[in-house]
């Protein structure tokens, strides 16, 4: 689709989006219905759920950014939404949402919105990763100028090599390796991600 096409579509999705906080609630109250976020409702969906709320807690509060990350973060002056496409279950975004809205609270000019991947598949197909329906994605657009200025994910470089050479040697994500992902998210602490981010605004 073209650029033109892509903006409408993000346009059209905007009324669609949650805040964090509501993001949260929705994929709690489902947990109290014994239900997850998306099409695929099972006892595996589930428990990646309430393992995903229980580590964004956790993640609010050890999440560190450098003084370096912070400034680059309060420079910015170009008004952005950061709309990212998620789900409840994703093990990826469990660690980076927490960090993505700990960098939007430091400047009023960008806006931090979360969209679920199921149900707003048309939304998700423009934003691709190598052919694949990834999350987190996301995508910073300025609602003035109406384009994207950037976007990001699923993972940080570090983490999508080691997912990459995981898929070649194995053909998927067996269990132990989850827990060696799992345990560099919490070793590195968010710093990956918020450097990813500064330099696509910086790229700007």
């Amino acid at each position: 689709m073209s650029q033109e096409n892509s903006i409408e579509i993000i346009k059209d999705h905007l009324d669609k989006t949650l805040s964090y906080s509501d993001y949260k609630t929705h994929v709690e109250d489902l947990l109290k219905e014994g239900k997850s976020t998306g099409f695929t409702q099972n006892e595996i969906y589930l428990n990646y759920s309430k393992l995903g709320l229980s580590r964004m807690k956790r993640w609010e509060k050890i999440v560190e950014l450098t003084a370096d990350q912070i400034e680059n973060v309060q420079n910015v002056s170009q008004k952005q939404i950061w709309l990212v496409i998620a789900e409840g279950w994703c093990g990826d975004a469990a660690p980076a949402l927490p960090v993505m809205k700990k960098m939007a609270d430091l400047n009023p000019l960008i806006e931090f919105r979360v969209i679920l991947r199921d149900g707003n598949e048309d939304l998700m197909n423009e934003f691709l990763t190598n052919g694949g329906m990834s999350i987190p994605k996301l995508i910073a657009f300025d609602p003035e100028e109406e384009k994207v200025l950037f976007t990001w994910g699923p993972r940080p470089l570090e983490a999508a090599d080691m997912v990459a050479k995981e898929k070649a040697e194995f053909g998927k994500f067996r269990d132990e390796f989850k827990i060696t992902l799992q345990k560099w998210y919490n070793q590195d602490k968010g710093k990956s991600i918020a450097a990813d981010l500064v330099d696509c605004l910086k790229r700007r």
